[in-house]
């Protein structure tokens, strides 16, 4: 009886680590097909990763990084905490835990090659001019460019703002609209500090009225798919303007530090067939800036030397609404964030995501996926913070000593957050109740 509760005690210790540590990993069996499916897209040859990691010998002499980035979760570059609201997302580059147990258990154990016939196929190589949605959707239906412009390689923040020719978006117009990337040419990925695309339609004057945006790009974010179940769409006659801030020698790792040359920033659009808007359940999604004024000082944002903020918005909706995503947006000193919900009738909050590591480098649209994005009766309330540290344990502050101000700098800071939001009628919003219950209701009688 001893023995067998020792034997319990020590399993309880020990846990999963026992386990692997009595497993032998190799590279060839265990750990390549786990870095071909989320390493590689970034490190290889042209692109945006520092290092390639595309084989064992590239792999080898890195995997003690490896294994330190992996186990902090600080690789692949996805905040996002585990445990705290919704955790099913389209588009989720977080490791399992079990991978991250497997490579570490690897390198502890001197990271073997192992037998070369269980090699797993050579990793696809993406092309650094190809899209991200490219395997899945084949090439983009339409491609927006913007004008070329030179980046130097030090120097002040640049602003171009201009027009996009109607004429390339004519034919498409209307049409609703399936996933978006903003692409800057590769070598400009930490140059491009945001890319924005406003849609602006004429009035009954003739005059030119902002009208909503098409994307928001921001460094490092992948692109946007849109739920099947909506619509978003370039309205009849819109024109796109670009708005794109460049800050000269980069951010972050993967800065060159270099002159950029004739770099053109692109948007891609792939669209659903003509007449998908019109089909019965189809709602409208927009995409828009939410911003967050609580916590200023005397209307201004300001970070003191030193010191630290925190600041919140609040927004409702006179109509049921679904949240679809959400990429909360700050610069150098911003850290964290959050999205809650507030229920006025019951006085209830909802946490719906928490990043509490979050970084300018890497921009993420969390996209929900459709049976668990957060379902809103009319009324209730949004409530988005971000918090700021401008001291010198922020490894992304690169001065501690300064004032840090409301603005469109680099150095300056901003806090908003972007939401993609389907704007759905109390018919719609009751439906999607239901449907959700009936699936949660089968589920439970298949686990009984």
């Amino acid at each position: 009886m001893k023995l067998a509760k020792v034997l319990i005690a020590s399993f309880a210790l020990f846990g999963i680590k026992g386990v692997f540590a009595q497993e032998q990993f190799t590279y060839n069996e265990h750990v390549a097909q786990i870095i071909n499916d989320n390493c590689v897209v970034c490190h290889q040859e042209g692109g945006i990763g520092p290092m390639q990691l595309a084989s064992y010998d590239q792999i080898r002499p890195w995997a003690p990084l490896i294994q330190l980035k992996v186990a902090n979760r600080e690789m692949p570059p996805y905040a996002y905490d585990h445990g705290i609201g919704i955790q099913d997302l389209i588009g989720d580059w977080r490791l399992q835990q079990e991978e991250i147990d497997t490579i570490v258990a690897w390198v502890d154990q001197g990271s073997p090659e192992g037998d070369p016939d269980l090699a797993p196929p050579v990793a696809q190589v993406k092309r650094p001019d190809q899209w991200n949605f490219e395997a899945e959707f084949g090439a983009p239906d339409l491609i927006v460019p913007s004008s070329s412009i030179d980046i130097p390689a030090n120097g002040n923040d640049l602003w171009l703002k201009e027009f996009v020719d109607p004429g390339i978006t004519a034919s498409l117009a209307s049409r609703c609209i399936r996933a978006v990337q903003v692409k800057p040419r590769s070598d400009a990925a930490a140059v491009v500090h945001h890319a924005n695309s406003i849609l602006f339609v004429e009035d009954e004057y003739g005059e030119l009225r902002r009208s909503g945006m098409l994307t928001e790009y921001a460094m490092g974010k992948w692109g946007e798919k849109i739920p099947s179940d909506v619509c978003r769409t370039l309205p009849d006659g819109a024109q796109i303007q670009w708005s794109i801030h460049m800050y000269p020698g980069g951010v972050g790792a993967t800065a060159r530090g270099e002159m950029i040359k004739d770099n053109v920033v692109e948007i891609g659009l792939w669209f659903h067939d003509e007449g998908h808007g019109e089909q019965e359940g189809i709602y409208r999604q927009n995409l828009r800036q939410y911003p967050m004024r609580s916590g200023y000082e005397n209307g201004h944002l300001i970070v003191p030397p030193h010191g630290y903020i925190m600041t919140q918005g609040f927004h409702s909706f006179d109509h049921p609404v679904r949240i679809d995503s959400f990429q909360p947006h700050g610069h150098l000193r911003m850290n964290a964030a959050s999205l809650e919900i507030f229920y006025p009738e019951t006085g209830r909050t909802e946490q719906i995501s928490q990043i509490s590591n979050w970084s300018a480098t890497w921009h993420h649209s969390h996209i929900y996926e459709a049976d668990v994005a957060p379902l809103l009766p009319a009324g209730a309330v949004l409530v988005i913070k971000q918090w700021y540290d401008n001291s010198a344990d922020n490894p992304n502050n690169p001065d501690p000593d300064q004032w840090v101000y409301g603005g469109s700098r680099t150095g300056d800071e901003m806090s908003h957050a972007w939401i993609a939001i389907t704007h759905l009628d109390d018919e719609g919003y009751e439906k999607l109740l239901a449907e959700r219950a009936t699936k949660r209701n089968r589920s439970l009688a298949g686990s009984d």
